[in-house]
């Protein structure tokens, strides 16, 4: 089984999601169930930027991938990121951002995903989003993570081809002990702020920041269900004193 995430800027504008968008999509979202999904969900909407994520068994990762796309497709108010898939490497531009990491067969299935927003296409979110990887690898209970800011072309199972100029990636990351979600978020979060410039923000919260900075959103993807984990971790985060 793996945790696939798609991340697409399908907003009518460059700093925000309607309300017709997402509701839109949350409607559509119960037919990936049908395509073979064990579960599915709007997790990460950051800034102008969506992502729909999917539990699946392997042998339907590709259909339930394709299934992603056709929502983004049909309910975008700016084709956007959908317009730069393409059949063949060569027509490849900038896309849907892809990420997907493997779940083992003996546990529920919970994941952590984070969404990266630009407004300006920062080139230094690659750097942000590698951060968080890394901070994730070799940690005790992740079983696997993956996303981040590609290097060439990417080949996405079930959906074509993409560049790697996307300034809006995702990262996720799948955990085997509840009790782990939080020391993991809580590091791959920490390791993007460190970065310059980096600011964590609510799931749904407008991009308005100074240009030349990336917002980042973390959602906790627990069986199915969704958390937003701004709010906690900057709770414990804050200095008491």
């Amino acid at each position: 089984m793996k945790l696939t995430s798609i991340g697409a800027d399908i907003s009518g504008n460059d700093v925000s999601c309607s309300k017709r968008l997402i509701n839109g999509i949350e409607k559509d979202i119960p037919s990936l169930i049908d395509m073979g999904a064990e579960k599915a969900a709007l997790t990460n909407i950051t800034g102008d930027d969506v992502v729909i994520s999917a539990f699946v068994e392997d042998e339907n990762l590709q259909s339930v991938n394709a299934g992603i796309v056709d929502i983004l497709r049909r309910n975008a108010e700016s084709l956007g990121d959908v317009d730069g898939i393409s059949e063949t490497p060569e027509g490849a531009g900038e896309g849907i951002s892809y990420a997907e990491a493997k779940i083992r067969q003996d546990r529920y299935p919970d994941g952590i995903i984070l969404a990266f927003d630009t407004y300006g296409g920062e080139p230094f979110v690659k750097k942000v989003a590698k951060s968080a990887m890394d901070a994730a690898k070799g940690m005790e209970n992740v079983t696997d993570v993956g996303g981040g800011g590609m290097d060439g072309i990417r080949k996405i199972p079930g959906v074509g081809y993409v560049s790697d100029e996307t300034d809006d990636p995702v990262v996720v990351a799948t955990i085997e002990d509840i009790e782990s979600v939080g020391i993991v978020a809580g590091a791959m979060v920490g390791a993007a702020l460190g970065n310059k410039n980096v600011y964590m923000v609510k799931r749904g919260t407008p991009s308005y920041v100074i240009p030349g900075s990336v917002i980042v959103s973390v959602s906790a993807y627990m069986n199915g269900n969704v958390m937003d984990l701004a709010v906690p971790l900057s709770s414990r985060m804050r200095i008491l004193g």
